[in-house]
């Protein structure tokens, strides 16, 4: 999955949305001035409603920021601002120019404390929240940046920067034909804007569809040559074309680029991982991984590096299973709700095989599936907010889980699930860490386990690039995905006793190897018919937006080629394979 980086770098937009790939202070003032017409430079902010009376005299310093703009010298002028704010003297263009500023040495959330003050000061000024929804973007507070243009919208509705910033905000909550419209309402309103561009060349890449993906993404990179989402877009379209030397060249140039900011540079790195690896150049493409990992490691540290890390948590769950009875988790089967004919948990472990699996049930008319969606997010909160809340949970009432399963069906309604006359499959690869959960909610649920060869799953986990989470941060480093790999296979053998009956494993090799049978089984297990739709799959694919990174590949149908991926890595898997030996050799894989 590409990140989308919603800031005033990657969305080179305030108020009008077109800017070079870079955006300096330049361009961002530039477009945010032309955008705040019904706003001058002067003592008074726009609608100071809650703001002590501004002083008739003009600040001196005011004037200063005027030439400093007029001059287009916007560094000195966001230097400037800071001094104006610093003495008292506060004006959304003022804030909006300091909060650039942050933005630009990293510190965002003075940027965002900035930024909201601007939106209070300035209220109807769509150009500020569109700005504030930019900096929450770049912050990964999606939701919130959303909101934010969805208010900048409503106060301007054929504002195209607003539109191509929600089309990004849209792909990072993995809303993706929501994404698609969004940059094609930007596109109507404007043309030639970049982001809207790049973003629907990114949803073409996303699904296999480089042709589509290139010319889009030539649109833009002849406006603006090192644009790095359509730089990647063409390099991967390039790499499907068979030409890995051109787009090994076309991301270098972008990597030796010194505008690049951390993490659009390591998204490269990422990118040229997999150029040299179609090369069969392995120990290269490791290093170019191991590059971009450690760049996201670094970026993502102080959100996602303290303690408890997300496998510290994993095994302290493990520690917790140990000493409750595995009778604790058994329980009554609860009715499902009125018409719904079926429930079923599809999860294993990132890259293990859930997406195919997802999309051939999907091909079914009476499935309805959910994309990796939180629906138990109120259950979590709950009951799983520690490890030690296992106790808890395990000896908590129906009563008490009533409640949640209610909070459950209404999640998986709100995020688009049609449920009537349904066999509803909840698709989340990391469901495995929540089976305790799902035992106490869901006792009568059917358990389809996604299984593949673990080494081939690590590998690809550290080679893949997934929107960033606790779990996601545990896949940077080798080792780190193989211990976390490790807790979730424990936790469900810890859950075996309660939930195997209910459970039935696809090993993804079968799957491919003999797809009929296999898919016939997995069919037979949740209680619908194999119809011969499920063999077309892959042109669903194309008609429906997917957000994990496996969208692409399976356009193409099924292929083996990731089928022991992992001998090429031998020494640079080195490290984990202690770790997966044991369920190598329990799951039936050779050992080697």
């Amino acid at each position: 999955m590409a990140f989308r980086y919603g800031s005033r770098r990657d969305f080179p937009l305030i108020s009008q949305g077109v800017g070079p790939p870079f955006p300096s202070l330049e361009t961002a003032l530039t477009t945010w001035k032309i955008g705040r017409t019904t706003i001058k430079l002067d003592a008074q902010a726009a609608t100071p409603a809650a703001s002590p009376a501004p002083s008739p005299a003009r600040p001196a310093i005011f004037d200063e920021i005027k030439a400093a703009i007029e001059a287009r010298d916007y560094a000195q002028a966001g230097v400037l601002a800071e001094q104006a704010l610093a003495a008292g003297h506060e004006h959304p263009l003022v804030l909006n120019l300091a909060a650039l500023r942050a933005e630009e040495d990293g510190r965002l959330e003075e940027a965002l404390e900035r930024l909201q003050r601007a939106v209070i000061l300035a209220p109807k000024d769509h150009g500020a929240r569109n700005a504030l929804g930019l900096c929450l973007s770049r912050m990964e507070r999606h939701a919130e940046a959303l909101a934010a243009f969805d208010q900048a919208l409503a106060i301007a509705p054929d504002f195209a920067g607003a539109h191509a910033a929600r089309g990004g905000t849209f792909e990072a909550l993995g809303r993706l034909p929501e994404a698609d419209a969004a940059h094609r309402r930007a596109l109507e309103l404007q043309p030639g804007n970049h982001v809207a561009l790049a973003g629907l060349a990114n949803l073409a890449s996303r699904r296999g569809a480089h042709a589509e993906a290139k010319a889009l993404a030539e649109q833009v990179l002849a406006m603006d040559p090192a644009y790095p989402d359509a730089v990647r877009v063409a390099a991967a379209a390039e790499l499907a074309a068979g030409d890995a030397p051109a787009a090994q060249r076309r991301l270098e140039a972008l990597i030796a680029d010194p505008r690049i900011h951390p993490q659009q540079l390591a998204q490269t790195q990422g990118a040229l991982g997999d150029v040299l690896d179609a090369q069969d150049r392995p120990a290269e493409a490791f290093a170019a991984y191991a590059a971009c990992n450690m760049g996201l490691w670094r970026v993502y540290a102080p959100a996602f590096g303290g303690h408890p890390s997300a496998l510290e948590f994993a095994r302290g769950m493990i520690e917790r299973l140990d000493e409750i009875p595995a009778s604790a988790w058994t329980a009554t089967p609860r009715p499902l709700p009125q018409g719904v004919t079926g429930h079923v948990f599809l999860m294993g472990f990132p890259r293990s095989g859930t997406t195919l699996l997802e999309q051939v049930l999907a091909s079914h008319p009476q499935v309805e599936t959910l994309e990796e969606r939180e629906t138990l997010s109120a259950a979590l909160r709950a009951f799983l907010a520690t490890p030690q809340h296992l106790d808890r949970l395990a000896a908590a009432s129906d009563s008490e889980l009533g409640a949640l399963r209610e909070a459950y069906w209404a999640r998986a309604r709100d995020e688009g699930a049609e449920l009537a006359g349904k066999v509803f499959v909840d698709k989340h690869p990391l469901n495995t860490f929540k089976l305790p959960l799902i035992a106490r909610l869901f006792p009568q649920a059917k358990i389809l386990f996604a299984r593949r060869d673990p080494r081939d799953v690590v590998l690809s986990c550290y080679r893949r690039r997934f929107a960033m989470s606790g779990s996601a941060y545990q896949l940077l480093t080798v080792p780190g995905a193989a211990g976390y790999y490790d807790a979730a296979m424990q936790i469900a053998d810890r859950m075996a006793p309660a939930m195997g009956a209910q459970t039935h494993v696809v090993r993804h090799e079968d799957l491919i190897a003999d797809f009929d049978r296999v898919a016939r089984a997995a069919c037979d297990a949740v209680g619908i018919g194999w119809t011969e739709a499920m063999r077309d799959f892959a042109e669903r694919v194309k008609d429906r937006g997917i957000a994990t990174p496996s969208a692409a590949q399976l356009v193409g149908g099924l292929s083996a080629e990731g089928v022991g991926q992992w001998r090429r890595y031998r020494a640079q898997l080195a490290p984990a394979l202690p770790r997966l030996a044991p369920w190598v050799e329990r799951f039936g894989y050779a050992v080697e």
